[in-house]
């Protein structure tokens, strides 16, 4: 039973750095990875694009890619109950309903966002529905002095090989080992606004997207 990689996130805007960090995991496990955009999350302010626009430039970022999929999951869960919070963990447990016990399951990540694992909606069954795949960006936090209850959920879950991730259903955690972009939303947010050099961070059509929008304050030269 192979394994499956969700990558989720709100991807406002999607970037360079998303798709090194889809494509390390790819390129590293053989698998494809789904990219699954976030309807409401409630961890974070309200996106800069609605779902749709999201869902769009994230479709003209993977285009025909070979290994890089798109996930309605959450936006259809969206359209099915709207106004719920658009949590991971019931993502997950769809996920694990619909593919059964057995299947392997992993959760990509960036280092900074498993750090945060403690303040998401019952971040402790995570571990029960899937593994994590952790993408270090420059200069990862992961060294720093771990949150003790984080530290104490996360010993000995590290897995030294990819095979880990294939043998078991869930509960275990791998390091990409590649070195990844710096790009971040927030970062490209703020270079639209202040009319710095932002489209060298997005692929080409993503920003075209963006300006044909308007989107984030962009305005075409």
């Amino acid at each position: 039973m192979g394994l499956r990689i969700y990558y989720g996130g709100t991807f406002d805007p999607v970037h360079l750095g998303h798709l090194a960090i889809a494509r390390v995991a790819r390129d590293q496990l053989q698998v494809a990875v789904r990219l699954l955009p976030a309807a409401d999350p409630p961890h974070r302010a309200a996106p800069g694009a609605d779902a749709a626009q999201r869902l769009a430039m994230l479709a003209l970022a993977v285009g025909d890619e070979p290994g890089l999929l798109l996930d309605r999951h959450e936006l259809d869960r969206a359209e099915r109950q709207p106004g719920v919070p658009s949590y991971t963990v019931d993502t997950l447990r769809e996920l694990r309903a619909e593919l059964g016990p057995r299947q392997p399951i992993a959760w990509l990540v960036g280092a900074d966002s498993l750090l945060a694992l403690p303040s998401w909606h019952e971040w402790g069954a995570l571990f029960e529905l899937a593994h994590f795949i952790v993408a270090d960006r420059p200069g990862s936090p992961l060294a720093d002095t771990l949150d003790p209850v984080l530290a104490k959920a996360l010993e000995g879950r590290w897995a030294s090989h990819e095979r880990a991730l294939f043998t078991a259903p869930a509960g275990r955690l791998l390091r990409l080992q590649a070195p990844l972009r710096e790009e971040s939303a927030t970062a490209v947010r703020a270079q639209i606004q202040a009319d710095g050099p932002w489209q060298a961070l997005l692929p080409a059509p993503v920003a075209d997207y963006i300006l044909g929008h308007r989107l984030y304050g962009a305005t075409p030269s």
